[in-house]
């Protein structure tokens, strides 16, 4: 039998490490990237999601659009525009947040935010060469509603219990 080449390690390779201090107070922790749609129909970005995403909120424009052929809104694309073009968006600012008036393509699109609480979350993605923009995916708060269709798979036995 050939025997094994083990390599074995001696106190002094163990003494050349030495463990760093590590902090045990608060830690950052990163910011989720969110947002809400106001029952006015304003697209609401808290003060914290605008500075996570380091943008001049002052002077920041977007153009906004959603996916080509979709009749209902499940996500709306945010891109940065430099240009003061009329089909751009300006951020606005409210208390303690920025917002974006939508009201009127929100309702077109099929998004009830009158009577429904919307929430979103931003993502980046590459846009073209040197452009991020943001994908904002909605959700709404409301559970999930009964199935209400033929139920599936196996019969459950009936037990007769007479007698």
């Amino acid at each position: 039998m050939k025997p094994k080449t083990i390599r074995f390690f001696s106190p002094q390779d163990n003494a050349l490490i030495k463990p760093t201090k590590t902090k045990k107070g608060k830690e950052a922790k990163p910011v989720k990237l969110e947002g809400y749609i106001s029952p006015a129909g304003k697209l609401v970005f808290p003060a914290k999601t605008i500075d996570q995403l380091e943008l001049q909120a002052d002077s920041a424009r977007f153009q906004i659009g959603t996916d080509q052929g979709k009749r209902k809104i499940k996500t709306i694309y945010l891109v940065p525009t430099q240009d003061d073009q009329d089909e751009s968006f300006a951020l606005l600012k409210a208390a303690k947040s920025y917002t974006i008036d939508l009201g009127f393509i929100l309702q077109k699109g099929g998004i009830a935010f009158k009577t429904t609480k919307y929430t979103f979350s931003l993502s980046p993605f590459p846009y073209q060469e040197g452009t991020i923009g943001y994908s904002l995916t909605l959700r709404t708060s409301d559970p999930k509603p009964a199935y209400t269709g033929k139920p599936r798979g196996r019969k459950p036995k009936v037990t007769n219990q007479e007698g």
